[in-house]
């Protein structure tokens, strides 16, 4: 066997592992562009000009063809930047635009659909990791049918964005900890919330180097025990008490909770009959320091070399890139402007209704949250869905938003993903699907209405 087939072996067969979730999601996604196909020809409009050249579509594009600079002054004294877009996506635009036929708004689309299906192989492998094949299926199939899932199929940042997250914390939760820096570093180039990638990364490595100095010495298999600590092996347990007391593929894999360490670095060893046993007493190695510090110093500078930079653009110093955010009044306050964007909704009887539609909404938000907390994600899940939730809620601004600026935070999916993966297939195929069917409607609807800004 050659050095490319052994390389090529592991993405195979992972490829292979992963088919089950891509399929459905190709799937999914399909069904959501036909629909929207359909929606606008009857209303006499473009699919793809709704897809590839409306709202943030049209500043990557600009960003690609013009470069940075170009901004529109509103009457109100708004001052809007295209500097607010951070250069990945548009870097992407530009060097397919460059070398093929297609055209600025053509790349982004392309760039959209493979970085979906990354980013739904990416989703994949996390669950897959965490919870075991099942529920990594599940978890993206959730993920596809958000109501707001059209988005991934947009010429918008977002699947970029997720695709490059969740190979980071993929990465994070095997222990390569250079990959990881170097996704967190290119996703800290492709949105503003990179930060929490970054986040993620850095809690992980401090996390795994400080239970190495807490254990500096154990045997091998006492280091086996402590990678998942006693709670994950009783979690083990009852997940294998679970699947003995259903049929077929009615709970998620029973072994896969034993596959990392709550601070995302994975056990040394699974136990396995075939596998050789060390003696009583071997000391294991300390995993090397070198890699999680060169891993962690990499992540951050996407995000800081492209704030800088602008902060060097505009003359205002580091914080010259909060002064392009603000020229689109948008900030980080807390939450205070959006719970007075929701409290207002209160003062007639329809406006009311959707009052209360955001703040059932937030609490769904919130209540999965804690629902992952309970559940013991991994450290680095944790801190990245909260930042991202953070970030979202709490921004100052651009309300109807988000939803689609919650859509990385795939973390969030997995308590979902667990219980969909409990019901039998059939059963989860018939909620899955007519789900499918209702965010389809709803993205071609939404599409043709007030859309995505």
């Amino acid at each position: 066997m050659t050095d490319l087939e052994t390389r090529a072996t592991p993405v195979a067969n992972a490829l292979r592992r992963a088919a089950p979730a891509l399929l459905g999601y190709a799937a999914v996604r399909a069904l959501g562009l036909l629909t929207l196909a359909l929606w606008s020809a009857a209303r006499d409009k473009s699919a793809y000009t709704l897809l590839t050249a409306r709202w943030d579509s049209l500043w990557y594009t600009r960003v690609a063809e013009l470069g940075y600079g170009y901004e529109v002054r509103l009457p109100n004294g708004d001052v809007h930047s295209n500097l607010a877009f951070f250069p990945l996506l548009p870097w992407l635009e530009r060097g397919i635009a460059a070398v093929s036929p297609l055209s600025y708004a053509d790349a982004g689309f392309a760039v959209s659909l493979v970085a979906s299906l990354a980013a739904a192989w990416g989703i994949f492998a996390v669950a897959d990791h965490v919870y075991g094949r099942r529920a990594g299926v599940c978890a993206v199939l959730v993920w596809a049918v958000l109501p707001v899932g059209v988005v991934q199929s947009m010429a918008y940042s977002e699947s970029l964005f997720t695709a490059l997250a969740a190979w980071s914390l993929y990465a994070v939760l095997t222990g390569r900890w250079v990959l990881a820096g170097t996704l967190a570093s290119l996703a800290g180039l492709t949105r503003p919330v990179g930060l929490a990638v970054v986040a993620a990364v850095w809690a992980a490595a401090i996390a795994s180097h400080l239970r190495d100095r807490a254990v500096p010495a154990s045997p091998s298999s006492g280091r086996d025990r402590a990678a998942t600590g006693a709670p994950s092996s009783e979690r083990e347990r009852s997940a294998a008490r679970a699947a003995g007391a259903s049929a077929g593929e009615r709970a998620p894999e029973p072994a896969a909770a034993s596959r990392h360490r709550r601070d995302g670095t994975p056990s040394s060893a699974r136990s396995s009959p075939h596998a050789p046993q060390p003696a009583t007493g071997t000391l294991a190695p300390r995993p090397p320091l070198l890699p999680r510090v060169v891993g962690m110093l990499i992540a951050p500078l996407g995000a800081a070399g492209y704030v800088l930079w602008v902060g060097r653009h505009t003359g205002k110093g580091p914080l010259g890139y909060l002064d392009v955010q603000a020229g689109w009044r948008n900030g980080f306050d807390g939450g205070y402007a959006f719970a007075r964007f929701v409290g207002e909704k209160f003062t007639s009887f329809p406006s009311a209704l959707a009052g209360v539609g955001l703040i059932v909404g937030v609490g769904l938000v919130v209540w999965l949250y804690v629902i992952g907390v309970r559940q013991r994600q991994p450290l680095p899940l944790l801190v990245y869905a909260g930042v991202v939730t953070a970030l979202a809620l709490c921004a100052s601004s651009y309300f109807g938003s988000k939803p689609r600026l919650l859509l990385p935070a795939f973390p969030l999916l997995f308590p979902l993903a667990l219980a969909l993966a409990r019901l039998r297939t059939s059963r989860s195929a018939l909620v899955v699907g007519g789900i499918a069917v209702a965010s389809a409607v709803y993205g071609a609807f939404w599409l043709n209405g007030s859309g995505p800004p």
